[in-house]
């Protein structure tokens, strides 16, 4: 397949970036405002499982580090023959900057104090991680190996979680307060891990269970399962067999990721193998959706916009989660306020996702897209 820009994968990432952005923040606040069962129910699947099990909600994260390696087949054609500094320079400035982006959108640099510095707490720093895990073994091993490295990946996670014990923790419990992805992150990262206070020479970790570390052997994995779905994309195959094959792959994924779910529960806080596994196979069935009906069927005209998004999706993730944009709605719409009552809130959110929108509109109008 010749190289051009798939408009599915700038789609499917807008349609990412729609959900995180603008449907949740307005949904989430409308459920809120309605009050009303039906909608309480609907809003569990748009909040993150508290520990065991997968919500719709716990898609957004595994669809970003999936999308970014569905671009890599692609993106390292332009560097044939044996890899030199170029492309080494190309990943490790990418991995640098997405590092860096991700502290600034925990507010740890904006916040200018040292005290509340967290190292490894954001989604950008996760998929650097993963972009790095992925390319490295794109550029050393061919298809076969490749896949031995996503297995390696995956059962290294495993066999850690499952063998090895420290402190009371490990062993095969996956328990919030006891599995060893939680251990290693306590004694690795220290003060430096996300809402991590040191009171009286003694470090308090709150509620906070996220884990990072050895999460990022199966960031790897999940950035590398979007590799395949790419060089699938990529390959010579006809359009409906490419559908095809992608469907396929993300069926024996989700099987397989409920299966081994018998022994490692799929928790997304963790990124436990089963969960890698169920994820990704979820988003090998959304990519074919969106291959076959964007590109095969050309179908994709109604929702183009939603590229608005895709083609800038960090500019877009990062607006949302460093400007408030809530002082400049709430000053031209304040006089609402005693009008609408409980659902004015649910006005700040819409026009919070209408100035972001029109910022997004404008860089691409303007094809001004941020590249890292």
């Amino acid at each position: 397949m010749e190289n051009k820009r798939l408009d599915s994968l700038d789609i499917l990432r807008g349609f990412d970036l729609f959900l995180l952005v603008t449907f949740h923040p307005v949904a989430m606040a409308l459920i809120r405002a309605v009050d009303h069962p039906l909608g309480n129910l609907a809003g569990t699947q748009l909040r993150h499982a508290e520990w065991e099990g997968f919500v719709t909600w716990d898609l957004i994260m595994p669809l970003f580090m999936f999308m970014a390696g569905v671009a890599i087949p692609f993106s390292f054609s332009r560097f044939p023959g044996q890899p030199g500094t170029g492309v080494y320079r190309r990943i490790f400035k990418r991995v640098f900057l997405l590092f860096l982006l991700g502290m600034f959108c925990a507010d740890n640099l904006l916040s200018l104090n040292t005290d509340k510095i967290s190292f490894y707490s954001n989604t950008l720093q996760a998929i650097a991680v993963g972009y790095l895990i992925a390319s490295l073994l794109v550029l050393h091993f061919g298809l076969r190996g490749q896949i031995a490295g996503f297995f390696l990946l995956l059962a290294t996670y495993w066999a850690l979680m499952k063998f090895v014990s420290a402190g009371g923790f490990g062993g095969g419990d996956y328990s919030p307060d006891h599995n060893l992805a939680e251990y290693v992150d306590r004694a690795v990262l220290g003060r430096f891990r996300d809402k991590a206070i040191l009171e009286n020479g003694v470090l308090n970790f709150g509620s906070y269970r996220y884990t990072w570390i050895v999460s990022s052997l199966n960031f790897g994995a999940t950035t590398l399962s979007g590799v395949f779905a790419g060089q699938i994309l990529k390959g010579s195959h006809a359009p409906t067999r490419k559908t095809g094959l992608l469907i396929v792959t993300g069926i024996a994924m989700i099987l397989a990721g409920l299966a081994w779910s018998l022994e490692m529960p799929v928790i997304k806080k963790i990124w436990t193998s089963s969960m890698t596994l169920f994820s990704s196979g979820i988003c090998f069935l959304l990519m074919a959706a969106f291959y076959y009906f964007i590109d095969c069927q050309k179908h994709g005209r109604r929702l183009a916009w939603l590229t608005i998004y895709g083609k800038n999706s960090i500019v877009a993730y990062m607006l949302y989660q460093i400007v408030s944009f809530s002082c400049i709605t709430d000053s031209f719409l304040h006089g609402l306020n005693p009008i609408m009552g409980k659902y004015y809130v649910v006005l700040m959110k819409a026009g919070n996702a209408f100035l972001l929108f029109g910022i997004l509109w404008l860089l691409y109008r303007e094809k001004k897209f941020l590249k890292v």
